[in-house]
């Protein structure tokens, strides 16, 4: 699973992004009901994918952020000072625990581009009150070759 949070004066966003052992991708993308710090959102957006790993009855997850701070708080190898966090920390490692086996990496955000786009997409939309379904396809335009006497059909 990997995640990420965007941010801006107009919106928050989250970004999850599971990839199944079988290689099928899975994104999604959230948009947040209120505005907070960057900490909040990228915790939010891991809250949200394990939320949904513990609805599926996943045991075995590896975990990819490029949020620093968020990662090595739930190794452990840093301090949660904040009050605010604490509540999101140990709620991260409640779910953890419910989960089984969780691996925790910190990427490098070159390295998180596809769950950063999600939460970008999710933050410029929260500007509508209504949830938005976007498909996205994949699709590719061959124009079609005509002669001259076809050209003056259009």
């Amino acid at each position: 699973m990997y995640v990420d949070r965007a941010s801006h004066k107009k919106g928050v966003g989250a970004g999850v992004v599971f990839v199944t052992s079988e290689g099928e991708v899975l994104p999604y993308s959230f948009t947040l009901m209120q505005n907070c710090s960057n900490n909040v959102a990228e915790y939010q957006a891991l809250i949200f994918g394990q939320e949904m790993a513990v609805d599926t009855k996943q045991r075995h997850m590896k975990v990819y952020g490029d949020s620093q701070l968020v990662i090595n708080q739930l190794l452990g190898l840093y301090e949660v000072k904040k009050p605010k966090l604490l509540l999101y920390h140990n709620y991260a490692k409640r779910l953890m625990g419910w989960l089984g086996d969780v691996e925790l990496e910190h990427l490098p955000r070159r390295d998180n581009k596809q769950a950063d786009a999600l939460a970008k997409l999710a933050s410029t939309l929260s500007m509508t009150d209504k949830e938005v379904r976007i498909p996205i396809c994949k699709s590719w335009v061959i124009p079609p070759v005509f002669s001259d006497d076809e050209d003056d059909m259009f």
